[in-house]
């Protein structure tokens, strides 16, 4: 599948949110964020007008496939499957980006990154039960058990990530043993547990696909 593979902080840039592409860097003062530059395009006076409806909810949508690090099938494929369950669909889509193996990796410390996570993952260093998994878009379920491989327990980038646990711990929902590597996804969390990404506005992605 393809990837955006340019530079990640123009991201951060267009969006005008610090979306933690690059893990350390978006924490340091090299953020591009920190620093105010203004965001990509060729014309300010055009950047500075009023968005349509449709352009808030474009950029919603956008910053949180960016955020997750989808393309846009993906990302419309999980929107699909949110829609399809009982409940409420913008809720259920964040359940759903939530479950992600690459996204668990990452709020278990495992990666700076949820892009460095991804990479943790397609090289075969993180197994769900005991058993190796190699597919970021893997759906974790409730009491799933999450590790770093034998042989990977050796790798810098983890040993490095995973400081930042005594810094700030894992989310509520997951639980992990940092000297085991290894962790639990206890359950699916709520809306309101995902409060790093509380500013994000899912009602206005599914008025987008609604149209």
């Amino acid at each position: 599948m393809a990837r955006y593979t340019g530079p990640v902080c123009r991201l951060c840039r267009a969006e005008q949110k610090k979306l933690m592409l690059k893990g350390d860097r978006c924490k340091s003062d090299k953020c591009a964020i920190n620093k105010k530059r203004p965001a990509p395009g060729k014309d300010p006076k055009a950047r500075a007008g009023k968005r349509s409806d449709y352009g808030v909810q474009l950029r919603e949508k956008q910053k949180l496939k960016r955020i997750y690090g989808m393309q846009e099938k993906q990302f419309s494929l999980f929107f699909e499957r949110a829609l399809r369950m009982t409940g409420i669909t913008g809720e259920n889509l964040f359940v759903l980006l939530e479950r992600r193996l690459d996204n668990v990796v990452y709020r278990l410390r495992f990666a700076s990154s949820r892009s460095q996570a991804r990479q943790v993952v397609l090289h075969g260093h993180i197994t769900v039960n005991g058993k190796r998994v190699n597919v970021p878009s893997y759906l974790v379920k409730a009491e799933d058990e999450i590790g770093i491989g034998e042989t990977s327990k050796g790798l810098v980038i983890v040993k490095d990530a995973l400081k930042e646990f005594g810094k700030a711990g894992v989310m509520p929902w997951l639980q992990l043993d940092p000297d085991a590597m290894k962790g639990k996804f206890l359950a699916s969390p709520r809306r309101s547990d995902i409060t790093d990404l509380a500013d994000i506005k899912e009602q206005m992605i599914v008025e987008l696909y609604s149209k």
